[in-house]
């Protein structure tokens, strides 16, 4: 007679629980199981690193910032735009300290190629560099992130120097 009376309470709830949920909106719970998700994968690296398992935490930790958006940038977009800031670093054309803002070196046409991902030794077109330069441009555009501004500069020298270059 308990089976009949725990089945009963456990199905009723169950049939409350997907009434309500079918009542929500999409959204709602997409950001809901979205914070949910985070939570539980932070939690995991958390553990994982109090348990001494370093290594397991940099790919959990790497996922719950995929579902993250910081100012709207995605992982992958951060990605991308590190290994910009990298290329800019190297050339000596950007720097985290506010004293090399007026920094107006020139940029090489070699290193303009590797700002905008285009390949050198290809065959490129106007087109190529306009789409490459509209795909960064989306990424670290000063209205996307006030604090990019001086990558976009940078971002638009480099379009002009291979635009030059190619015609």
């Amino acid at each position: 007679m308990n089976i009949i009376i725990y089945t009963l309470v456990i199905l009723t709830i169950f049939y409350l629980l997907l009434r309500f949920i079918s009542n929500i909106s999409s959204k709602k719970i997409s950001k809901g199981l979205r914070i949910l998700i985070i939570i539980g994968l932070i939690f995991l690296a958390i553990l994982f690193a109090i348990g001494g398992r370093f290594l397991l935490t940099l790919p959990l930790t790497l996922a719950s910032l995929a579902l993250l958006k910081l100012k709207g940038l995605s992982i992958f977009q951060l990605i991308s735009l590190f290994r910009l800031i990298q290329t800019l670093r190297r050339s000596g054309r950007f720097s985290f300290n506010q004293s090399n803002l007026n920094n107006q070196s020139t940029i090489s046409v070699s290193e303009a190629y590797k700002i905008l991902n285009l390949d050198i030794n290809k065959k490129i077109t106007k087109d190529d560099v306009n789409k490459a330069y509209i795909k960064i441009q989306k990424k670290i555009h000063p209205d996307v992130s006030p604090e990019t501004s001086r990558l976009s500069t940078i971002v638009n020298e480099a379009k002009d120097i291979v635009l030059n270059d190619i015609s």
